[in-house]
Parts: C-alpha cells; structure tokens; sequence
C-alpha cells in the first residue's frame, strides 16, 4: 500500500492524493506527536528526568527498548543517570532514538500525545502505546497513521517555529530529503521498520512558497534499514517528482 498527500503549508485543500486515509502502522512518525504534546504540556523541558529502561505498558506491566534496536546510542549511554527532558526530546526527533521517546511520552502522558492529534484534526490516527510495547501491540494495541493526517499533525505546528526547527535538525537525511536538491531546507520525520517506511516534512523552495508531503508505504520494499532501505528510494523518487511540480502546489 503506498499512500500520498501534497499540500501547500497553512490554509489549503490537497493539490493531490493517493489512498490518503489508508492506516498503517506509524512507526517512528508518532514521534512528531510525542514533540508536540511535550512542549505544549508546560513541563520544564530543561527538567533532569532519569534515564531507564523500563516503561509502563498500555497493556499493563512494564516493558524495556532493545538496545541493538535503537538507531541512537547517546541516551544509552546516560542509562541510569538523568537527562533534561530537552535533550531527550531532541534525540527522539533527530537521530529518532526509541529509549527517548518513551521517556518523553512518560513525561507527558497518552493523553496528551492523543490531544495532540485530536488539535491537528486528525481522524483516524493514533498513538496508544510506546515504540517496542510488544504485549500491548499483541493485545491489538497499535500506533497507526495515515498520510492526511500525518499532513494535518506537521501543519498544526505552524506557529511553533522551535518545533519546526528541531524536525529540520533530522540527521536521516534519506527518502523525503533525498528526492529533493542539495541543501533544500526541510523539516521532516521519517519511520522505518520492516515492511513499513513513511515520512511527512514540509519542504521550503527557495523559489515558491513552502509545501507539505506525507508518503507512507508498506510493503516488502521496506527492509527496515535506517538509510539503505529500498523503500527510501521509493519515497526519495516520489518527492522527487512534487518537486518537479511545486510551482504548481497552490501559494501560502
């Protein structure tokens, strides 16, 4: 299943779609809902909070990241002492570390990362559990995306630039980025595990106004690879092609 949105940022209908509303499973996009509701929460980002492995599971009982899972090292490497929760909420977008994120989503709560959604006035995404709560995932608990809401959940950032700068600070630098020019400025999160490869940014020409993207696959391309993943390439192609088309993605 491949699904696609492209939009203009701010106000403004799609200008195309392709199986915008299909559900897949999120992956590491949740994390962008994790950051908004973070910051909107009025906790003290610069709060020391420890670093542990061992979270609450939406199933009941705890659960713990795997290690040689996580594509970021650095808050293993703070196990058992503390951190702010700004630095955790940095690696959790930027190098998409799983251990942060849980403990981001500790910090603020379901709750709040469901009103997150509910602002961006999605309508069928959400993100009940925590990355690697595999006893809640077996009792049918899942995150789950689609592209339009995706879309909606980035453009309901807008007007919280330091959100916005810290997707522009994503170190994985394929799929969506990769389809576009050299140095083109976008803020985007990608996702990736076996099967499943999605990523939504908004992308700024320096020749037109700003464009959102969302492009979700899932399927066998998807190797779960970080960077060298098939299905990276797949989307790469995809933004690609908008950018050929963005002249024509109606203005701000």
């Amino acid at each position: 299943m491949l699904s696609v949105v492209v939009a203009p940022w701010g106000s403004g209908e799609p200008v195309f779609v392709r199986a915008p509303d299909e559900l897949h499973y999120a992956a590491s996009t949740m994390k962008v809902a994790v950051l908004a509701a973070l910051h909107r929460s009025g906790t003290d980002l610069d709060a020391e909070v420890p670093v542990v492995n061992r979270h609450a599971s939406a199933a009941g009982g705890e659960f713990g990241n795997d290690r040689a899972s996580d594509s970021d090292p650095v808050p293993w490497e703070l196990l058992g002492g503390t951190a702010p929760l700004r630095t955790l909420a940095e690696r959790m977008i930027t190098h998409s570390s799983n251990l942060a994120t849980n403990l981001c989503l500790a910090a603020v709560g379901h709750e709040a990362v469901a009103e997150a959604w509910r602002r961006a006035g999605a309508t069928r995404s959400s993100s009940p559990r925590g990355i690697e709560d595999h006893a809640a995932r077996e009792a049918g608990v899942n995150n789950l995306v689609s592209a339009r809401d995706l879309v909606r959940l980035l453009r309901s950032l807008d007007g919280e630039p330091e959100l916005l700068a810290v997707l522009e600070r994503n170190a994985f630098r394929v799929d969506l980025a990769a389809g576009l020019p050299p140095g083109t400025r976008i803020a985007f999160k990608n996702g990736w595990v076996t099967g499943a490869r999605h990523s939504v940014g908004l992308v700024h020409p320096e020749d037109c106004p700003p464009y959102l993207i969302a492009v979700c696959y899932t399927g066998p391309l998807a190797s779960g690879e970080a960077v060298a993943d098939p299905a990276a390439r797949l989307v790469a192609r995809i933004s690609a092609a908008v950018w050929a088309r963005r002249h024509a993605i109606a203005p701000r």
